[in-house]
C-alpha cells in the first residue's frame, strides 16, 4: 500500500518526527496521535501496529522514486546527463527524507525487532532494474564500461552522502561550515560534484 488519505499521512508525519526525536522505542501509539491529533484507535485501525506504522513510513518515502527513474531513462539526454540526473536525484532524496533513513539505519543495524520488510525491498529491487536500465543503455552506446558493478553504484552515492552527513561534527570545522546553509550548499555543490566524478570515473573508459 503506497497511497495514503490525509489522516494516514499526518499520522505518517507525526510518527517519523517522534522516530527521529526519540527513537521507536521512546515514542508511543499515545503520544504519535497525539502529535497527529488523531485517537489511538484510528492509528490502530489504519497500521495495526507500531512496527507497522514504520514499515508504512519506509514505504510512504521510498515508493515515489520508480518514477523519477522512469522520466530520467525516458529523456532525451546523454548518458553522462543522465547519470548526472541520477545523482542529483539520489541526493535530494536522502537529503529531503534524512529523519526516515536515520530511523531506517537504525532499525535495520540493531536487530531489536524482525521487520518485514518485503514490501521496501520489493520497491529497491524495481528502483535498481531502472537504474541498471539507464546505466546499461550507456554500455550499449559504448560510453560507458561493460565490467562495472552496476549494483554497487547506489551504495556508492548514498554511503558517500551519508558518511558525510553523519560526521559533519568532524567535518565542518575542516572545511568551515559555520551554518545549517553553508553545510546544505557543501552538499549540493562541493560534495555533488566530488560525487559525480567519482562515479564518472567508475564508468567511463580509461584513457
Amino acid at each position: 500500500m503506497t497511497d495514503f488519505n490525509d489522516k494516514q499521512t499526518d499520522i505518517l508525519q507525526a510518527a517519523e518526527k517522534l522516530f527521529a526525536e526519540v527513537g521507536f522505542d521512546g515514542a508511543s501509539i499515545r503520544t504519535i496521535a497525539k502529535e497527529a491529533n488523531v485517537n489511538i484507535a484510528m492509528i490502530s485501525y489504519y497500521f495495526g501496529s507500531k512496527e507497522k506504522l514504520l514499515e508504512a513510513l519506509i514505504i510512504h518515502r521510498t515508493s515515489g522514486m520508480k518514477m523519477q527513474l522512469e522520466n530520467i531513462f525516458n529523456e532525451a539526454l546523454s548518458p553522462l546527463e543522465k547519470v548526472d540526473r541520477l545523482i542529483d536525484l539520489y541526493i535530494s532524496r536522502i537529503n529531503k527524507n534524512k529523519c526516515m533513513y536515520q530511523i531506517m539505519h537504525f532499525e535495520l543495524s540493531s536487530k531489536k525487532r524482525i521487520m518485514d520488510m518485503k514490501a521496501f525491498i520489493d520497491i529497491k529491487r524495481q528502483n535498481l532494474e531502472l537504474f541498471k536500465r539507464i546505466i546499461q543503455e550507456g554500455q550499449e552506446l559504448g560510453v560507458f564500461r561493460k565490467d562495472v558493478n552496476i549494483v554497487l553504484i547506489p551504495p556508492t552515492i548514498m554511503g558517500i552522502l551519508v558518511h558525510f552527513q553523519m560526521n559533519r561534527a568532524f567535518f565542518d570545522p575542516i572545511l568551515g561550515l559555520e551554518t545549517e546553509e553553508a553545510f546544505e550548499s557543501y552538499i549540493k555543490n562541493e560534495l555533488t560534484a566530488h560525487i559525480k566524478q567519482t562515479i564518472k570515473a567508475l564508468l567511463l573508459h580509461e584513457n
